[in-house]
């Protein structure tokens, strides 16, 4: 079965090359760091990496040192283990997680600064829809002039559909983001929802709405799991591409199982969704501490050893790392 899905927000037509600097500025971002579902309702494959290594995931690419990550990986498990017994529980794992989380939030909120001053080079501390829709359209190619002078002169815009289709779900969010009373400007806390809907409960909500409207093919405005693991449109071609969809159908269908449908009745809710999609759940953050605790735990005592989290490095940190075991004791 197919999910007929929204075009994402980067999709738009130029009518010339657009700086994607700006671009990015001022458009919400498809991924979201230390959330676990992207926007379009595809699975965050980065999530474990993002809620293990906070704002230092860039230092653990893959083509760095193994015996740097290695010695970086140190210092985070001695920093996870507050207690200092040589070994990470889950306690420790959820209260790690919780604080790589709010450096993510930290982080969206000082780039916000920086995105909101773009859209706003007068300085007054709010954007119009009207201001955000003319810088918008210039990041897409368009004369910011011209498009300017006919907004202004209620004159109309020759904007492709597909662009049409891009702002109108826009509009959409700016409306979420524009707390009561609304007055259609955004200051620059309402700016950060608009840009991260996992900084508001409200905007949150609004995120899960449009998933599940993308995802549900019956109207009943709650996810089944036949839904839930339907692939994306398009035919599969070949052996790759088979094998990509058969690994997205069995990771969605162990996510929807065993972690969304809380109550494990063969239905996803909104209120379900939201709980896993809101970042700062604790309960939601002690049970993915649990979880990645049993993907290392080797010797099976509900808890991680240094050695153990240095053999999984890929899963905690998205890379390598060679020859673990001969380095771990003369560096530890």
């Amino acid at each position: 079965m197919d999910v007929y899905a929204r075009p994402a927000n980067n999709s738009a037509l130029k009518e010339k090359p657009a700086d994607s600097k700006d671009e990015n500025e001022i458009l919400p971002p498809d991924h979201l760091n230390g959330v676990k579902m992207e926007m379009d309702g595809h699975l965050n494959k980065e999530f474990h990496q993002e809620v293990f290594l906070g704002k230092d995931m860039e230092e653990f690419e893959e083509d760095s040192e193994p015996r740097k990550n290695r010695k970086k990986l140190m210092v985070i498990f001695s920093k996870v283990d507050i207690n200092n017994d040589k070994k990470i529980g889950a306690k420790e794992m959820q209260r790690w997680i919780m604080e790589k989380t709010d450096e993510h939030f930290q982080e969206a909120v000082e780039e916000n600064k920086m995105h909101f001053r773009a859209v706003d080079p007068d300085g007054d501390g709010h954007v119009s829809w009207d201001e955000y829709k003319i810088k918008f359209l210039a990041s897409k190619g368009f004369n910011e002039k011209e498009i300017a002078e006919k907004i202004k002169n209620n004159e109309e815009l020759k904007i492709d559909e597909e662009t049409q289709e891009v702002l109108d779900n826009l509009k959409d969010r700016w409306y979420q983001a524009d707390n009561p009373p609304p007055d259609l400007l955004l200051n620059e806390e309402e700016f950060l929802s608009f840009l991260h809907p996992e900084h508001s409960r409200g905007m949150l909500k609004f995120m899960v709405k449009e998933i599940i409207r993308d995802l549900d093919q019956d109207g009943d405005k709650k996810l089944t799991l036949s839904e839930f693991i339907s692939l994306p449109v398009g035919t599969v071609e070949n052996q790759q591409a088979q094998d990509i969809d058969d690994d997205w159908v069995k990771d969605r269908r162990k996510e929807f199982e065993e972690v969304i449908d809380a109550n494990h009745d063969g239905i996803v809710t909104m209120e379900e969704l939201e709980e896993y999609m809101d970042p700062m759940n604790e309960y939601n953050a002690l049970n993915e501490a649990k979880q990645m605790i049993a993907v290392a735990d080797e010797n099976q005592n509900h808890h991680l050893e240094l050695e153990e989290i240095l053999k999984y490095s890929e899963y905690f940190t998205g890379s390598k790392l060679m020859d673990y075991a001969r380095n771990v004791h003369e560096e530890f």
